[in-house]
């Protein structure tokens, strides 16, 4: 059975992923950070055997490590990585003195090292499956430069570059790709005005904002439907870049 690796997998858009690959025929472990109980309960939801919750600290290289020990005893090799742990704030654009340099530190660590230090501890694994696709989570925010804060949408823009730099570098045996959503309905957009959801559906072309199950499909796409797509970025944000005429 081939396996994937999901970081940030107890969160909202993570859990959706884990779900779609287990429905998928993948083992699925489930990487959490700090939400241990979320992330047996996500395992225990789960359809199929054989998936379980792992601890993975993506900034701790011990944490990385580990995780790629225990895969190497079983099962042995990693069939898909998704990279999906993210860290953010809002803070206006403009309000430069609010993004501080602590937390510029926290968005770049998390958003950009943590995802390029997984790739490279699990890399031989990767390197020993067949067809292995790494799929970073990313964001429009990286394209458009509209996002929670100008730090996050640089440090996506920089996930992107890693996603183009690392499908050339690393083919033809590994395949990258990022997936891109816009807004996602969840935790973060729970705690925004319901007036600027409101507002941002009304600009979406296609009417709505996108759900996890949606950032899902895409993922599940890149690596089941996209057999020769690689280095490439998948929009998955209603044409909100577009704007409605």
């Amino acid at each position: 059975m081939k396996t994937a690796v999901i970081t940030g997998a107890s969160g909202g858009i993570g859990s959706a992923i884990a779900r779609r690959l287990a429905k998928d025929g993948f083992t699925v472990v489930v990487g959490y950070h700090t939400a241990a109980d979320r992330a047996e309960e996500l395992v225990a939801d789960l359809s199929g055997p054989g998936h379980r919750a792992a601890h993975i600290a993506i900034l701790d290289p011990a944490s990385l490590e580990e995780l790629a020990r225990s895969l190497q005893a079983e099962p042995g090799q990693l069939d898909v990585l998704v990279n999906c742990a993210g860290v953010t704030r809002s803070i206006p654009h403009d309000d430069l003195d609010g993004l501080d340099d602590d937390l510029i530190n926290e968005i770049f660590a998390t958003n950009w090292r943590g995802p390029f230090g997984t790739i490279r501890a699990l890399r031989p694994l990767l390197d020993a499956a067949e067809n292995a696709v790494v799929v970073n989570i990313s964001s429009v925010a990286g394209v458009t430069g509209q996002g929670s804060n100008v730090a996050y949408c640089a440090s996506k823009a920089a996930l992107d570059s890693m996603t183009r730099s690392l499908g050339r570098a690393l083919a033809p045996f590994i395949r990258v790709v990022s997936v891109s959503p816009g807004w996602v309905l969840g935790e973060y957009a729970a705690r925004m005005p319901p007036e600027m959801i409101d507002a941002q559906s009304a600009a979406t072309p296609l009417g709505r904002l996108a759900t996890p199950d949606d950032v899902a499909a895409a993922v599940s796409a890149a690596v089941n439907d996209l057999p020769f797509t690689t280095g490439s970025m998948i929009s998955v944000d209603g044409g909100r870049p577009l704007g409605t005429s």
